[in-house]
């Protein structure tokens, strides 16, 4: 069996989208999934499966979760060298990297869709757009950022999902 990880995007923020990481893990279990473990209340999502297409696994637990809890949730999945590979592409310096976000796209965009969705740009604020991930730093933090998530996925045709620095180091680890 192999062990991958589902990023679930957007549930338990703002009281939108609850779910409580007890019943999900019930759930996966009982979809067929094994060893089944969360991280943090995010979204983030560990378990086994024989199951080797990352878009059949991210169907059966969308599904799982709509007919559930009633609401549509975008699953991204993954697996170790999949984190390594994005962690260790990210081409800001140590410092950078430490207070940035890696915003992990569903589908590597084209060429074309990157340098159309590269023309935006704010002052304080360094974006790149590297195969599936854009890796995002801004000066004054995330919260206070012109930085618009959606605008990149409906120019680069894909949704995305971030996690910060810290997380991403975690989640490296309890996936190795």
């Amino acid at each position: 069996m192999k062990t991958f990880i589902a990023l679930l995007k957007g549930i338990n923020v703002g009281g939108h989208k609850k779910v409580p990481m007890a019943e999900l893990r019930e759930l996966l279990t009982k979809s067929g999934f094994t060893n089944v473990r969360t991280y943090i209340q995010s979204g983030n999502i560990f378990f086994e499966t024989l199951e080797e297409s990352y878009n059949h696994i991210e169907k059966i637990i969308s599904d799982a979760i709509q007919n559930h809890f009633g609401f549509e949730v975008l699953v991204l999945v993954r697996d170790h060298q999949d984190l390594r590979r994005i962690f260790d592409d990210c081409p800001f310096d140590e410092a950078k990297k430490e207070a940035s976000y890696f915003m992990m796209l569903h589908d590597a965009p084209s060429t074309d869709l990157v340098n159309t969705a590269s023309e935006k740009i704010y002052e304080g604020e360094e974006y790149n757009i590297i195969n599936d991930c854009i890796y995002y730093f801004n000066v004054k933090g995330f919260g206070r950022s012109k930085f618009n998530g959606n605008f990149f996925e409906r120019k680069l045709q894909t949704f995305a999902t971030a996690r910060n620095y810290k997380t991403m180091i975690k989640l490296m680890e309890l996936s190795s």
